[in-house]
């Protein structure tokens, strides 16, 4: 009876530590052709709703080409892509067909500490309420590249978003607009 036990406790562990390393693994392949297909939602793939730290409701720019990254601060996957984001951000902060949407469900009294201690230079807003169903999921982060309605881009799990093949996504669809 004592063997048994320890055979169903050694079954149990495995199975918890498979689940818990398929959770956490994430989607590391390099390439953006990877990403899942493209899906087309030409009304349902944009927030409303949305509010930036401040408070002050920001609707979605949707004729822009939109990177949205849905995070949160207690999420290490999250906390690994970050600094890719910033330095995707950097690049194209600047351009006027681009928007960058870093989209948390915690409120700005969580959010502002963290970003503030971490230096990010960012556009961070929260989203309160049901996410449209091409944007809906249950696992963070999440991020989709948008372009004129269509998800051309998504991946759950952390990425290198500052990788060269991203940077060409985002050039050939902005070249579009």
């Amino acid at each position: 009876m004592q063997g048994m036990k320890k055979i169903v406790l050694v079954v149990m562990v495995l199975v918890l530590a498979g689940a818990i390393y398929f959770a956490f693994k994430g989607n590391d392949d390099t390439d953006v052709a990877q990403f899942e297909a493209p899906i087309t939602q030409p009304t349902g793939s944009y927030l409303t709703g949305m509010r930036d730290l401040q408070g002050k409701v920001v609707p979605m720019e949707e004729d822009k080409l939109v990177f949205l990254n849905v995070w949160a601060t207690w999420c290490g996957p999250c906390n690994m892509e970050m600094p890719g984001i910033q330095s995707l951000y950097d690049k194209y902060k600047d351009n006027d067909k681009v928007a960058f949407y870093i989209v948390s469900d915690e409120d700005a009294a969580t959010v502002n500490p963290f970003v503030e201690r971490k230096g990010y230079q960012l556009p961070f807003y929260q989203y309160v309420g049901p996410y449209p169903s091409a944007l809906d999921g249950n696992a963070i982060p999440r991020t989709y590249i948008i372009h004129k309605g269509e998800i051309v881009a998504q991946e759950v799990g952390a990425s290198q978003w500052d990788r060269p093949e991203v940077h060409q996504l985002i050039e050939e669809k902005i070249a579009e607009i």
